[in-house]
């Protein structure tokens, strides 16, 4: 009796299972292009599977709701507006493709994650291209769509509101396998902004006038790779998240910082550059790492910061090598009492300031380099303490230390320092 109602079970789920296919598959066949001239939203309800509804020029007021398979395109004169309340576009359907049209008119609460476009959690497969997202407080919001695209929009935040009011860019919550590329983002908050995340893709996004280009909590197995942050307050903070690349990105001109570590581990930072341009001694600090551990920094080319890099102590068995400190007006900020060296197989960092000699010509220099002194140490705990520097006193301890290096109280040393910048600084191919 069981196997027979076993047996009938499975048949009729085969037949309900082939009835489902045949339906989606005489929908798709039946797809169709639609222009549309007004009344949006009626027009999605009325819409099958696999429509494409073509957008003329004019402005087409919200809020709209997607929750079935289709696709908008617009033109570039197309205006979807929302009424300053809420979401402008709000998707909670799948395989659904956005593009070519202007997203305005969101509302203005951060509590209710007010967005141009919301994708939701019910929400999968959505692609959101091309479009133009302006003055919306947060642009794109990701929240828990899997498999979403956000790709070569112009995404411009509010700017008539305190920093803290505005929302991002491209804010992305628990949406595994997102990729957002060759997007042009500036005002707001932050560029993109990355929480409880996993396997996502950030690429190719250009970043500017906002308070952290690329800003990441709690999301692992990422890959940060060629984006450009210029002008900005920070660059590329990687904070309480793990196995993320950070791969030949640039920040230009960021005040702060250009990559900092915040709990970060085994994170690998490779081939980026850091720099001022027009601003000369724009950041503060280049690289900036508090308690991470495990993480690979090589090929990077840091210059021209007040600080080239500022390690704080319970970071550990990171590996610094191969990188270039040019022009920093202090190139390692390190106040602890262990020794760390940062070299590798006998290869270490190109340093602007050694006055080092390579008698052997094999690219290292003959004595090792110490980025900091028991001076500088003192300098840093006591900032007063710079009234002195050109006392008698301050120039026999600097004296006293060269002429018996065990006065030195750890550090950061570099036994195999470069004689020049690697070939490779600043470029790395992606694994």
């Amino acid at each position: 009796m069981l196997n027979k109602i076993s047996f009938l079970t499975m048949k009729v789920a085969k037949l309900v299972f082939a009835a489902t296919f045949a339906t989606i598959f005489c929908n798709v066949a039946a797809a169709k292009d639609i222009n549309i001239s007004s009344n949006l939203q009626q027009a999605i309800d009325d819409a099958q599977v696999g429509d494409r509804l073509v957008l003329a020029a004019g402005t087409y007021y919200g809020p709209i709701n997607i929750d079935k398979s289709i696709s908008i395109v617009g033109t570039e004169d197309t205006i979807i507006k929302g009424n300053d309340v809420g979401n402008v576009i709000t998707v909670t359907g799948s395989h659904i493709s956005l593009s070519n049209f202007t997203v305005t008119g969101s509302g203005l609460l951060l509590e209710t994650q007010d967005s141009g476009v919301f994708l939701s959690k019910q929400a999968s497969d959505i692609e959101v291209r091309n479009l133009k997202i302006l003055n919306n407080l947060i642009g794109v919001y990701v929240w828990g769509a899997k498999n979403a695209i956000v790709a070569d929009n112009v995404i411009r935040g509010r700017q008539d509101m305190r920093v803290n009011e505005r929302g991002n860019g491209v804010q992305l919550w628990n949406s595994p396998g997102a990729i957002v590329e060759n997007n042009d983002i500036q005002f707001g908050r932050d560029g993109i902004f990355t929480t409880t995340n996993k396997k996502n893709i950030y690429r190719n996004n250009y970043i500017h006038e906002v308070r952290f280009a690329i800003h990441y909590m709690y999301t692992n197995d990422s890959v940060v790779e060629n984006n450009i942050s210029e002008g900005n307050t920070i660059g590329f903070a990687i904070m309480f998240s793990k196995n993320v690349k950070v791969i030949n990105n640039k920040s230009i001109d960021d005040d702060d910082r250009g990559i900092l570590f915040n709990y970060a581990n085994g994170v690998k930072i490779i081939g980026n550059q850091v720099y001022a341009k027009n601003n000369p001694n724009a950041a503060n600090k280049c690289l900036f790492i508090y308690n991470s551990n495990g993480n690979e920094i090589k090929q990077n080319y840091f210059a021209n910061c007040e600080i080239g890099v500022h390690f704080t102590a319970g970071s550990e068995k990171n590996i610094i090598q191969n990188n270039a400190f040019v022009n920093n007006q202090t190139q390692v900020k390190y106040v602890g009492t262990k020794w760390i060296d940062w070299s590798a197989d006998g290869v270490g960092n190109y340093w602007s300031d050694n006055s080092a000699f390579d008698l052997d010509g094999n690219g290292i220099a003959d004595n090792l380099y110490r980025p900091n002194d028991l001076t500088d140490q003192i300098l840093w705990r006591y900032p007063a303490a710079k009234l002195l520097i050109n006392s008698p006193a301050v120039q026999v301890l600097r004296w006293a230390q060269s002429a018996f290096p065990a006065l030195h109280p750890g550090g950061v040393v570099d036994s195999a320092p470069l004689m020049k910048i690697p070939t490779n600084v600043g470029i790395s191919k992606s694994e």
